[in-house]
């Protein structure tokens, strides 16, 4: 399979495919490195990003929208603006509490995301 947009410079929205992430939520891979990637997630209200874990540090920036987080213990809503770190191992997941994006941010790379 291609590797997507791996090492590209430059990397036009309109050039990205949106693939189903889940019921509701579709995933755009975005310029991206081995070391470093970034993804978009456009979240329909009500979809859910299940509970999980990876071995990657993420940080979230919520572009749009308003969402109900968990990250390990402890549970709050976020709107645009805010963000959160993710650190490797932890459980995290959300809840879309209207539509909304949100920009995820992971070192190293997603593999399974290519």
């Amino acid at each position: 399979m291609e590797k997507k947009h791996e090492n590209t410079v430059w990397v036009p929205h309109a050039e990205t495919l949106p693939e189903p992430a889940g019921p509701g939520v579709t995933r755009r891979v975005l310029a991206y490195n081995q070391g470093l990637m970034c993804v978009e997630n456009t979240f329909e209200k009500g979809a859910v990003g299940a509970l999980h874990s990876h071995p990657h540090t993420q940080i979230t920036y919520v572009v749009s929208g308003r969402f109900r987080f968990t990250i390990g213990d402890e549970v709050r809503e976020v709107t645009a603006g805010d963000t959160m770190l993710k650190t490797d191992g932890i459980i995290h997941g959300c809840e879309a509490l209207e539509p909304g994006v949100l920009l995820d941010i992971f070192t190293p790379m997603r593999e399974d995301f290519v």
